[in-house]
């Protein structure tokens, strides 16, 4: 993982130049951080680029860092005790990882696609907290985003269908676009396989699902890492079982 510390100066035009341009920072809880006070939250951060399939996050490592992605793509995964792996979700450019409250990570992320992070000391960040809290409260308003997530997540696992996890999977990636994408414009830049994991599902019951939704004119899949919603409505309803 190759890391690009902040230079020496916090605070001076060059140190914010990163997080003045940074096209992560609408999707992010970086813009609850104006842009006058922007210069204490940039001093705090260490940029790291991650290759393809390198893991950043270590299911059990001390939970020292925040991670907020600016680029990229990446899969969390917990891992069986006979090496069984269930990937429990995906996060792409605006998502901030490691607000758990435990003292590890209770999972492992590993890029999908190459990754440009902002890590955060953990203790660092908790002091900064205390003179912003708009931070401190979009920090929380993601910490309980995730929490419904899981319920959501074991929802999908314990009583949906095959049809209804896939269609879920699609209405929840297009409800995630980044600010600026058309939500009927769903990216997919992990695995069939990996999304299978995701599900509980195998990689033919994925691929059948999305052929059969496609003949119903639900979406259509002019890739292998693109779907196009064409009944937002009918794929929500689906969805909700």
């Amino acid at each position: 993982m190759a890391v690009f510390p902040r230079p020496p100066l916090p605070g001076s035009p060059r140190s914010l130049e990163p997080c003045l341009s940074c096209d992560a920072r609408a999707d992010s809880v970086c813009n609850a951080v104006d842009d006058e006070h922007l210069a204490r939250l940039a001093e705090l951060a260490v940029v790291s680029d991650v290759q393809a399939g390198q893991t950043f996050i270590e299911e059990g490592d001390p939970a020292d860092s925040f991670f907020n992605l600016t680029a990229g793509s990446a899969k969390l995964y917990k891992l069986m005790a006979d090496g069984r792996r269930q990937i429990t979700g995906f996060v792409a450019k605006g998502h901030f990882l490691g607000l758990a409250v435990s003292a590890t990570y209770a999972f492992s992320a590993e890029a999908i696609e190459p990754v440009r992070l902002c890590r955060f000391s953990r203790s660092r960040m908790f002091r900064l907290l205390g003179d912003f809290p708009a931070l401190e409260r979009r920090l929380l308003e993601r910490a309980a985003t995730e929490l419904v997530a899981a319920q959501e997540q074991m929802l999908l696992l314990g009583r949906k269908t095959a049809r209804e996890r896939v269609a879920s999977f699609l209405h929840t990636q297009s409800l995630a676009a980044p600010c600026g994408r058309a939500r009927n414009s769903i990216e997919l830049p992990m695995s069939r396989g990996d999304i299978a994991d995701y599900l509980g599902l195998t990689v033919e019951t994925v691929s059948r699902t999305l052929s059969r939704l496609r003949g119903e004119g639900l979406i259509e899949i002019p890739s292998a890492t693109m779907v196009l919603v064409r009944d937002p409505g009918r794929l929500a309803v689906l969805a909700a079982g």
